[in-house]
């Protein structure tokens, strides 16, 4: 008789287990790693009523009381674990830093860029087989990771790769399609899994590229493996304020989820608060974070995924609205607790606040970690030139010119210039992607343009400056009367939730009041 397909694929498997500590080495040939009996037990039956039965029956008592031994959690391997990295979609959010780039392309901390965080993270947990997938904007993101990334010079990955997977159309009728969402994106290259090179890949971890935090993948695929999960998610409390902003998860006592809802509003979303107590919260935070939040980073065994994905849910586009869900019904689908800072980098405001909170002391998150760095493309600037400035609470990246300046709780990017009598505060400056000579800017200055960086006597606060901006002299960017949106494109800025962005590119002229 054939096997069902599902059976040839892996199936999930039952989400309610029976463990039996009590087992007779003549019903069950489990091999131990302390015993000396290996392959399949061939027992010799004797006839009723003789000595040898007698003796054996004596035996099998003395088995049966005795308590067999634990067999031993394999040990996680990050050779058999493959990451695919979102690259997300059009990140009308995080507009207008999206504007001509994607969003794990986009600038963070002064010299990074947010695909750096999941990268990084994967080569210090020692994952080195690595696929990203892109669709929007993608150029200055295929370069970022050449640079970066590459076999050749920067990172060396030794046996492990880095490829970059570009939306494509293929043959058939699916295959006209853009990617629909985070599982269809997976879905259009789930063929890659199939081939015999990857054989050896056990688990693939899906990981979102606009996410700011530090993590060992390797405990979450260690947890993944000792609870025998089809699935695992990872997690962490949340509170009333951003909670309706996330996939919301409830568990049992064994850590197993029982319901997962996308971004619930209203009675749906008060019906999802749960004692938080349960993992490991202090009644007061329990009070304070009555939720559990999915962080968007999934773990799948390799044959569930290719199961779900290919035969169970060929239509779903989503892994939080849809698959995961649905997969909770009938897969052992487990909760990672995870207890360290994450942000989720999705809007405007959220990047700004981000961005800010690392000049904190002391700060949440850290870039630089001597164990678990941060990595980024070498850019080989020369260190920064400081003159007579006063710099509170900010940082200020390699490669700037600040002369004379007030730069306070605010980050100034890679070859920043700051001009004399320059007050910035509370600002994400982005810096630039080149240098202009001073006989170059003494020429724009003398013709009555504006050179790259930011003019003299020019006040900045609560900003985002993007990349290559040119801002004049005596330019106040304060938002005074408090907008909370505008689109000024023309004139070179956006404001959204009241933070002034200006573009990439863009000139600000002398004087100018925003």
């Amino acid at each position: 008789m054939q096997a069902p397909i599902y059976s040839i694929l892996g199936s999930c498997q039952p989400t309610s287990r029976v463990h039996h500590r009590r087992r007779s080495v003549f019903r069950d040939p489990v091999v131990h790693s302390n015993s000396r009996i290996s392959g399949n037990l061939n027992i010799w039956a004797p006839t009723k009523g003789s000595s040898a039965a007698c003796l054996l029956a004596d035996v099998y008592k003395d088995f049966m009381t005795l308590d067999a031994p634990e067999l031993a959690k394999p040990e996680a391997d990050p050779k058999t674990v493959a990451s695919i990295i979102l690259g997300g979609g059009a990140g009308t959010r995080l507009f207008p830093l999206t504007k001509s780039r994607a969003k794990p392309a986009v600038p963070i901390g002064g010299c990074y860029r947010l695909i750096d965080v999941p990268m990084s993270n994967c080569i210090n947990s020692g994952i080195n087989k690595i696929y990203i997938l892109t669709q929007f904007n993608s150029q200055s993101l295929n370069r970022h990771i050449a640079r970066t990334y590459n076999l050749g010079s920067g990172v060396n990955f030794g046996d492990g790769f880095v490829e970059v997977l570009a939306a494509t159309q293929t043959s058939g009728e699916s295959g006209k399609k853009w990617f629909q969402g985070t599982a269809d994106a997976v879905r259009q290259f789930i063929w890659l899994f199939e081939d015999a090179r990857h054989r050896h890949i056990e688990n693939i971890l899906i990981l979102s590229g606009d996410h700011l935090y530090r993590m060992d993948y390797m405990e979450f695929v260690q947890k993944h493996i000792d609870s025998d999960a089809d699935i695992s998610v990872s997690c962490l409390p949340m509170d009333e304020s951003r909670a309706s902003d996330f996939g919301l998860i409830k568990i049992d006592e064994m850590g197993q989820i029982r319901q997962f809802l996308e971004k619930p509003k209203g009675e749906t979303l008060k019906s999802m608060r749960v004692d938080t107590t349960a993992l490991g919260l202090s009644p007061v935070e329990a009070k304070k974070f009555p939720y559990i939040a999915s962080m968007g980073i999934y773990l799948f065994k390799t044959d569930v995924l290719l199961k779900l994905l290919r035969w169970s849910y060929p239509t779903a586009n989503d892994f939080g609205s849809e698959v995961i869900p649905m997969a909770a019904e009938e897969c052992n689908v487990q909760a990672y607790l995870f207890n360290g800072y994450w942000e989720d980098i999705g809007t405007i405001k959220s990047f700004f606040d981000a961005n800010l909170a690392l000049t904190d002391q002391p700060p949440k998150f850290h870039f630089y970690d001597p164990l678990k760095p941060i990595f980024t493309s070498p850019r080989f600037l020369p260190p920064t030139k400081i003159e007579k400035c006063r710099v509170m609470d900010s940082i200020i990246s390699h490669g700037c010119f600040l002369r004379e300046c007030s730069v306070e709780h605010s980050i100034v990017g890679i070859r920043s210039r700051l001009d004399y009598g320059v007050e910035m505060k509370d600002t994400m400056m982005m810096g630039a992607d080149y240098y202009q000579t001073e006989e170059e800017i003494a020429a724009f200055l003398a013709e009555g343009k504006v050179p790259i960086g930011v003019g003299k006597d020019t006040k900045i606060m609560n900003c985002i400056i993007d990349k290559n901006a040119r801002i004049g002299k005596n330019v106040v960017i304060t938002n005074k009367d408090k907008v909370e949106e505008a689109d000024r494109p023309s004139e070179g800025f956006y404001i959204r939730s009241g933070i002034t962005v200006v573009l990439k590119n863009s000139v600000i002229m002398d004087e100018t009041i925003i």
